[in-house]
């Protein structure tokens, strides 16, 4: 049996700003480090192995104050561009809540929940699940199957392409499925990559607000 950690990074500038961020770089919150920290202690009582995180400053920061609460700032880490956050095109930098107003509730959800919705010149949830998937499966399930305790540190968006794989959640399900910043998945998987138990850590209850 191993143990899958899936974390959601902690409250970056853009998502206090209620921003869409997408590719963009900003970093975390002091909030945002603080909801690291509570991640990390929400795992003590497990020993991981290695960690993959995306290329963005926000899951990295995350992921660092994560090492620091297990004392394990050694841990072995690969950075993978495959598991960053969606590509907000066009909408990226704009404010979430504004453009509910400007385009109705109707329009705001398919471009910030549903599975196939095209953004311009942006990605729906269906490419991040289609570039994330795969690298799981040829990377990380492997070293899963071996036994070895992951931590995989990214954005809402891949996080939820990664829930709807795990749980086999349907297109229209996973819509409104939603993921706290700092939030911790813990998942435990057999020596056939399956899952066997889940647990969800470190709840945020203004998930609704980013």
């Amino acid at each position: 049996m191993a143990y899958l950690a899936l974390v959601r990074h902690g409250l970056s500038e853009w998502n206090a700003k209620g921003w869409w961020t997408g590719w963009n770089n900003p970093p975390l919150t002091p909030q945002g480090h603080i909801e690291g920290q509570k991640a990390g202690e929400a795992l003590k009582d497990i020993s991981f192995d290695e960690a993959y995180v995306s290329d963005l400053l926000r899951a990295q920061q995350t992921l660092d104050e994560i090492k620091k609460a297990l004392g394990k700032e050694n841990m072995p880490t690969t950075i993978a561009p495959q598991i960053k956050e969606r590509n907000y095109g066009d909408l990226a930098g704009k404010n979430k809540w504004e453009m509910k107003e400007k385009y109705g509730e109707e329009q705001f959800m398919k471009w910030r929940r549903s599975w196939d919705s095209p953004i311009p010149n942006g990605e729906t949830l269906k490419d991040v699940y289609n570039r994330a998937i795969p690298y799981y499966e040829s990377t990380i399930l492997p070293r899963l199957k071996e036994g070895k305790n992951i931590i995989l540190a990214s954005s809402g968006n891949p996080l939820r392409a990664f829930v709807k794989y795990m749980e086999n959640i349907s297109e229209q399900e996973i819509t409104s499925y939603e993921i706290g910043t700092g939030e911790v998945y813990v998942y435990e998987i057999d020596t056939e990559g399956r899952v066997v138990k889940k647990e969800i850590r470190s709840v945020n209850p203004d998930k609704l607000k980013v």
